[in-house]
């Protein structure tokens, strides 16, 4: 078997490497015909200098300027936080059009996946009934709905660690035996029944209910979803009338049924309740009705994410969804590139990559309204990498944007969308939200994603009410301890084992899989339902 390579070097023009593995002080290692003597130990993900550099040169890698050196660094030297600072090439417009080579979509173009087809076009990966309030008043009433029908219609099943408590009380009280008590069966097989609360629709400024309503309608209108039960408490900021007026935008001959209750019109509880029960589970008998049937690739609605990332995310995880995200293009489906704060440095490929000029102008203004919103709270995207991102390698914004903007593969950009707009484009797109996990997440399911692929490096359970979240290691280790988040490992790129072609065909053919209800994700198993709206401030 071949020795795995120590070093690898992005893009032709960086003047950075990657250790692949831990280097040593004093190890000499050859390297594109050149011999590069280690100046200290260095842990695997983490960068070398190929040249030496002085203080405020340019250090380049993926093929752009992701810092500059604070302090001279040897050849052969660490890069790290006290001798590398923060800096990215600003951008004006556009400087050319780039062009793209379709990739070879033969064996996929008659593929299908079992979906649930709405009456407007779009096809669901999920049939689910979705409840949720539009104020925060309601959170305690929605609450009670969840232990309601859940416990009727899921019978969720005893997790291990209420075995263990049942089983200690049992042997503390002289019982025997742990076994679990017997569950029947769901009462439907064919939908779900979600929860969403949070802690806006009142206080705060208008303009954080509307953003609110928008996103509460882009849930209701995501094919995942076949209805869903509002809860209103009558007086807060985010009214019924605006919620409806943000649904009828985005979807004005929507006939989905929605079911909505104004807590202060109809008076007690009690009453609200028992209403909502008996209407909602009519509802759910007929949403139950709706089966699977085949749909083609083109249906499919991806976002692309990635959260608690390592040095190794840039090389195996994210060109793995990259090459995934250009073959769902070619197919005429729909992926998602969102986390502006994570394409700051990448700005002029993106913009270049945008076919009509207008997007290109869009996404550069949000880039800029964004940066001056974090600006003018005496942050900056510097401050963008978290301490686990730096420990393992990401040292400076633009150094984790370069890597993360790799999701988006090579595909023309058709559309640039702000947040809480719905996404009815085909092709590549992007989205104005916060790098912020869930906060990102939460956003491209409110767009339309149907499923969502999401890439770490050190490891992150988030998960998402109504969409299927996938999630991809980039490194064999982590897949290995966190057994029970990871879906799909891509360490194999990192020891060569594996190519990232090879990984996308694997990772299109699981999509498949998950998009037809075959699979469960990991997230769905952890019955991980994440949602956190974004207020439109400061968020990273």
């Amino acid at each position: 078997m071949e020795t795995q390579k120590k070093l690898i070097k992005v893009n032709p023009t960086d003047n950075v490497a990657v250790a692949l593995v831990n280097l040593v002080a004093g190890e000499v290692i050859n390297f594109e015909g050149e011999d590069i003597t280690i100046e200290t130990d260095v842990k695997m993900k983490h960068k070398i200098a190929l040249v030496p550099f002085d203080i405020g040169d340019r250090i380049i890698m993926y093929g752009v300027l992701v810092g500059k050196s604070s302090a001279r660094i040897e050849k052969g030297g660490l890069l790290s936080t006290v001798n590398v600072k923060h800096e990215s090439d600003k951008v004006t417009g556009k400087t050319e059009t780039i062009g793209w080579t379709k990739p070879n979509i033969d064996k996929w173009k008659d593929r299908t996946f079992l979906g649930y087809h709405r009456e407007d076009g779009q096809v669901g990966t999920e049939n689910v009934w979705l409840f949720f309030p539009l104020v925060f008043c309601e959170n305690r009433n929605i609450e009670i709905l969840k232990d309601i029908f859940e416990k009727e219609l899921m019978k969720p099943k005893e997790n291990d660690y209420q075995l263990l408590l049942r089983s200690l009380v049992k042997t503390e009280t002289g019982g025997a035996g742990n076994e679990a008590a017997s569950n029947d069966a769901n009462l439907f097989n064919n939908i779900e029944v979600k929860f969403i609360t949070h802690q806006g629709g009142c206080g705060g400024i208008r303009q954080d209910s509307h953003s609110l309503a928008k996103l509460l309608a882009g849930y209701v209108n995501n094919p995942n979803v076949a209805g869903a039960t509002v809860l209103s408490l009558g007086c807060q900021n985010l009214q019924i009338q605006i919620f409806k007026d943000a649904l009828d935008a985005i979807n004005p001959n929507s006939k989905k049924p929605v079911l909505i209750y104004d807590q202060q019109q109809i008076g007690t509880i009690e009453t609200m309740l028992s209403s909502v029960v008996k209407d909602t589970f009519e509802a759910i008998k007929k949403a139950n009705d709706i089966k699977r049937t085949p749909a083609p690739l083109s249906k499919l609605t991806i976002g692309l994410e990635c959260g608690g990332s390592d040095g190794f995310s840039g090389i195996s995880a994210n060109p793995t969804l990259g090459v995934t995200s250009d073959l769902l293009a070619a197919l005429g489906g729909t992926t998602i590139l969102s986390e502006f704060p994570e394409l700051c440095g990448v700005e002029q490929e993106l913009v270049n990559r945008c076919v009509e000029e207008e997007g290109g102008k869009r996404f550069l203004d949000l880039m800029q309204w964004y940066e001056k919103t974090v600006v003018d709270a005496g942050s900056g995207f510097d401050m963008n990498p978290s301490p686990g991102n730096i420990k393992d390698g990401l040292i400076t914004d633009a150094m984790k944007s370069a890597g993360a903007a790799k999701k988006g593969g090579t595909s023309p950009i058709t559309g640039v969308f702000d947040y809480g707009e719905y996404i009815t484009r085909p092709g590549l797109t992007l989205l104005c939200t916060p790098g912020n996990d869930v906060e990102c997440t939460t956003a491209m399911v409110g767009s339309g994603a149907n499923m969502v692929l999401f890439t770490t490096g050190l490891g992150t359970p988030t998960g998402n009410p109504i969409a299927p979240v996938v999630k991809i290691s980039s490194n064999t280790e982590l897949a290995r301890k966190m057994s029970d988040i990871i879906d799909i490992d891509t360490g194999g790129i990192i020891t060569g084992e594996k190519s990232i072609d090879e990984m996308a065909d694997e990772m299109l053919e699981f999509i498949i899989e998950v998009a037809s209800g075959t699979i469960k994700t990991k997230a769905a198993i952890l019955n991980q339902n994440d949602f956190i709206p974004w207020k439109r401030g400061v968020s990273l």
